[in-house]
């Protein structure tokens, strides 16, 4: 079989959906599916999904892209995974679930967070992050509290997309970058820490071998490529990555100050490091990445598209955000507009980077009866770049300040809010054709790696600029008074709670 005629397959194991997505070897799209997923919220707080439906939405994608491409899936060669963090799904000594996998997004276990740094003080250090409720190891603290039987019964602990690979392959193995948000691992030394496992109820033996994102973690079962029509074939599986790193890998962001801007529901400033870099109490996260001696700084920001969804929504205008955002755009070029518009927090969910608060809501400071539609518009695209701009301030402070990061996710449709988002961060912002294929070809890029298909320069390119927004010096001078506004709210509101 000729090389070029290879084909990859990259598996995103989301929360709505599971992405899958086969190219060839000039990573061209030969065919896609993206079968739905359901969340189950049986509690206020709680988040949680069946794990057989992962691998139920695995085995769909897979049958749609045999129907759409059956020839190009018989030359399958490599296999990349890619999956939603943090997720703990508890195992029996069949490797059996024991109870629905606990998501990142479930908010149930904020009084363990605390239990776990009574137990080991020195955990941020360790782990270079908060300790927080959508990691893992809390969640295993709070079964122990709330459901002991299973706790004692559970024989290892995966994170979603290892489940999946324990499925595809009879294995048990994790890498770098997912394992790095578990709370269970020492980010600088990548390997599982005894004291952080033991204080949770668990030992090395409960927890997946490692390997590196691009390195070869299993094979598919000889069960698994039978039911592919792949009988015989020994198809590699890549370590894979976390969401996050494997979108990284998807955009090309593998050496040092490289990395993305994703303006979507909620805002992530992501940035490569050739080091380990963190700043816990500022609420930065510190990850491996998905290749080895590589890590990540990233900034999360909760609310960023949605706060124009949420105005949108407000103002009884949800189909016409283009308009809005026209009509924002009408309202800046008057430079005294801009001066006596209100000022916007987008806490609407709280905040992560910086401020780690789950209590923090959102504001419109300095209202004015003459203040339309518009002003509210500008203000909440202004307070979304306000807070990247609190993001890139905190990796700045680590050591990790991203270089021409590109801008992905739905608001980078909007030229208007990239050319502020430099003009506040000081950041000069790419927009990429192509940028948006997100985690799935970042883990079939990983899938290629792991099959030797050639080399991380060659395989992880970035895609082509388009557009380039640079800081100008005008623009920065009209926020300057505003991000310092800006600054001094939230410590204002939260001394007054």
């Amino acid at each position: 079989m000729a090389e070029r005629a290879h084909t990859y397959l990259g598996l995103d194991i989301g929360t709505s959906s599971v992405k899958a997505l086969l190219v060839d070897a000039d990573q061209k799209v030969v065919a896609e599916a993206s079968p739905s997923l359901s969340v189950s919220r049986p509690h206020p707080l709680w988040s949680e999904q069946d794990p057989e439906d992962w691998v139920s939405g695995v085995e769909a994608g897979v049958a749609a892209i045999r129907s759409q491409a059956p020839e190009a899936f018989a030359r399958l060669a490599g296999i990349g995974l890619s999956g939603q963090m943090h997720g703990a799904t508890l195992l029996d000594a069949a490797d059996k679930p024991l109870r629905p996998a606990i998501l990142w997004n479930d908010g149930r276990s904020f009084a363990e967070c605390a239990e776990l740094k009574r137990r080991v003080p020195e955990v941020e250090q360790i782990t270079g992050n908060l300790v927080m409720p959508g990691f893992t190891a809390p969640k295993m603290l709070w079964v122990a509290a709330h459901e002991p039987e299973i706790a004692r019964a559970t024989k290892r602990v995966l994170l979603p997309k290892d489940y999946v690979r324990l499925r595809l392959s009879g294995e048990a193995v994790s890498e770098m970058s997912d394992a790095a948000a578990t709370s269970w691992l020492d980010v600088g030394k990548r390997r599982w820490d005894e004291r952080l496992l033991e204080a949770t109820g668990l030992t090395l033996a409960a927890m997946p071998r490692l390997v590196e994102g691009s390195e070869v973690s299993a094979h598919l079962s000889p069960a698994v490529a039978a039911a592919w029509g792949l009988e015989g074939r020994a198809i590699p599986i890549a370590g894979g990555g976390g969401d996050n790193a494997a979108s990284a890998i998807g955009v090309g962001a593998t050496e040092a100050g490289e990395g993305f801007v994703s303006l979507g529901t909620s805002g992530v400033i992501f940035s490569v490091t050739d080091r380990y870099v963190s700043l816990p109490e500022r609420t930065l996260h510190a990850f491996c990445h998905a290749l080895p001696n590589r890590w990540h700084g990233m900034a999360v920001m909760l609310s960023a598209a949605s706060s124009l969804s949420w105005i949108a929504g407000i103002l009884g205008r949800e189909n016409e955000v283009g308009a809005l955002v026209a009509s924002a755009q009408s309202f800046a070029r008057s430079k005294a507009a801009i001066a006596a518009a209100p000022v916007f927090l987008p806490y609407l969910s709280g905040e992560r980077t910086p401020h780690n608060d789950a209590e923090a809501t959102g504001m419109f400071a300095g209202l004015r009866a003459s203040h339309g539609a518009d002003a509210l518009v500008f203000a909440v695209m202004e307070g979304v770049a306000f807070s990247f701009a609190d993001g890139v301030d905190v990796l700045d402070a680590a050591g990790a300040r991203p270089v021409r990061p590109l801008l992905v996710g739905g608001g980078a449709r909007s030229d208007f809010w990239g050319q502020m988002i430099a003009d506040v961060t000081g950041l000069t912002i790419d927009v990429a054709q192509g940028a948006e294929a997100g985690a799935a070809l970042g883990a079939a890029r990983l899938g290629m790696l792991a099959a030797g298909a050639g080399t991380v320069e060659a395989i992880c390119t970035r895609p082509p600029v388009q557009k380039s927004f640079a800081p100008n010096a005008d623009g920065a001078a009209l926020h300057a008074p505003r991000l310092k506004r800006y600054r001094a709210l939230y410590p204002a509101e939260k001394a007054a709670r």
